[in-house]
């Protein structure tokens, strides 16, 4: 696997509890030096979408489930508290923003309220994230030799997704969702 070189000692993954972001987390579980940290956020920890989560965790200790919404400044502020909590002077290796809302609308009917609240999400998001764990990516890149951010240290890796696409229009006809294509 591509990740197989990397050696991460702490990860977060937004959206943890289910689709990409959960296939994530099985994944780096099956890393042959799995991270010592994985801090899985999802909004609703303890909500039935977060079943599958709550029982992998319950099987593998190094995994903390944090609850957090990242459209809303406040829960991001509290989740990066907990995670440098957690991790107690060493820094965060990986950020993966992989949360992501999706509302099934045509052209016809897309509303401001719809837009903002995708790009809330989507866009915005992502950037709320990188600036409240940039001082624990910071903290963890200079834990380790030479300079600068990279994978092998500390990164932010965004999750896309083929709706993004500007070349490639796919399922238009099916799906719309032109504020989720736009956000991404």
């Amino acid at each position: 696997s591509s990740m197989a070189g990397l050696q991460v000692h702490s990860l977060l993954v937004t959206g943890a509890n289910r689709g990409i972001g959960l296939g994530l987390i099985q994944h780096v579980l099956r890393m042959p030096k799995p991270p010592q940290w994985i801090f899985a956020t999802c909004r609703d920890p303890k909500g039935q979408r977060a079943q599958e989560l709550q029982n992998l965790a319950s099987k593998h200790p190094n995994i903390i489930i944090i609850p957090l919404e990242v459209s809303n400044p406040a829960s991001i502020k509290a989740a990066a508290a907990k995670v440098e909590e957690h991790l107690g002077g060493s820094g965060l290796n990986l950020l993966i923003n992989n949360a992501g809302i999706l509302k099934l609308d045509t052209l016809d009917n897309e509303t401001l309220e719809v837009m903002r609240e995708i790009y809330t999400t989507n866009t915005v998001g992502p950037l709320l994230m990188g600036q409240a764990f940039l001082p624990l990516l910071k903290k963890a890149a200079q834990g380790s030799p030479g300079s600068g951010l990279s994978c092998s240290k500390a990164a932010i890796v965004n999750i896309s997704s083929i709706g993004g696409s500007i070349t490639f229009c796919f399922g238009w006809d099916l799906l719309q969702s032109t504020s989720y294509r736009c956000s991404k």
